[in-house]
């Protein structure tokens, strides 16, 4: 957890990423402590060095006092290319081994017609049926691994057998 960003102006702040090429996702989420003035939220922008080191910014999404924290996936965004920003003016230090998250405190009627990146988006799925699909996999998987031919079996009064085609069909 980051906790102490960079102020590089009234209205905007950086927070350092090392090692950001073998992170997947980023939570990004207020600490509860001081919000946002009325009527304003922060834009959250992802920055990488390209191939030749200059800063790429792209815009991830936001978090207003009313939805005060986002996950936003940054693995697929390294390819990509940047967009407006409110950091272009700005001449960050910027090393090749590190990116940055930056939040521009901006006025909601912006945060709501704003587009971020579209490969940033966590899954809509709500984590429960995720949880619930994947898990149902590992069973099935871990079930399949015990899986014998009837020629194999050994009777056996006291185990029941289910056929695999039947978890299947469930």
């Amino acid at each position: 957890v980051q906790a102490a960003p960079q102020q590089v102006a009234e209205d905007k702040f950086v927070f350092d990423i090392p090692d950001y090429e073998n992170i997947n996702h980023v939570v990004v989420f207020m600490l509860g402590t001081i919000p946002f003035p009325e009527g304003m939220g922060g834009s959250v922008y992802f920055c990488y060095p390209d191939q030749s080191g200059m800063a790429v910014w792209q815009l991830l999404g936001f978090v207003t006092n009313d939805k005060p924290s986002a996950i936003f996936k940054i693995s697929g965004l390294k390819s990509g290319k940047g967009s407006q920003h409110p950091f272009g003016a700005m001449n960050l230090p910027q090393t090749p081994t590190v990116a940055q998250i930056g939040i521009s405190v901006e006025l909601l009627e912006n945060l709501a017609q704003q587009t971020p990146v579209a490969s940033a988006a966590v899954s809509s799925v709500d984590s429960f049926t995720e949880f619930t699909q994947k898990m149902l996999d590992n069973f099935y998987n871990f079930a399949s691994s015990f899986a014998v031919t009837q020629a194999q079996m050994t009777p056996n009064p006291s185990e029941a057998f289910i056929p695999a085609n039947v978890v299947l069909k469930w």
